[in-house]
């Protein structure tokens, strides 16, 4: 019975890379000259810290670009609140989204279901496997998915035969 996986997982060597480019840069730029912007990533969250908003807001720009440049989905980043740090220092964590929460899950699943193409879809922990009879029947229903559900970076992975 053909079958595939929908998942939500980024490339964290490539993330890494950019977070590590960004740090590179936030260094040698000017305007950072003698300021607290930094950047930091710890298992799948990533620490941006600055003076203030704005240059949080210029280290958020500087780690988009780069992760766009990797081919990396910027939708798989969650930020967070500004929060103040002691001083006049500001922080904000940006967790790097991996997995389908099992209400996107449910969502994506209802979605198949009321589709009426002939395919089941079972929820697998952080993943939706997809089985059908016909491998037509599960392109299509790649091309429903990736229409229907353009707020998440997923992919398919694990297609049988």
């Amino acid at each position: 019975m053909p079958s595939f996986d929908t998942v939500c997982e980024p490339n964290m060597v490539e993330v890494k890379n950019a977070v590590e480019n960004a740090a590179k840069e936030i260094g040698t730029r000017f305007d950072f000259k003698g300021t607290a912007a930094a950047i930091e990533l710890k298992e799948k969250e990533i620490t941006l810290t600055g003076d203030a908003d704005f240059q949080l807001q210029q280290v958020l720009d500087i780690l988009v670009a780069k992760l766009a440049k990797r081919n990396v989905d910027v939708r798989f980043l969650d930020k967070g609140d500004i929060q103040k740090m002691g001083g006049d220092k500001v922080k904000q964590v940006v967790k790097v989204r991996s997995g389908i929460e099992s209400e996107q899950a449910r969502k994506l699943q209802k979605l198949i279901k009321d589709s009426k193409m002939k395919v089941q879809a079972s929820i697998q922990g952080d993943a939706v496997r997809v089985t059908g009879a016909k491998r037509d029947d599960l392109q299509a229903t790649m091309a429903l998915v990736r229409k229907e559900m353009a707020e998440l970076p997923l992919s398919f992975n694990n297609f049988r035969d």
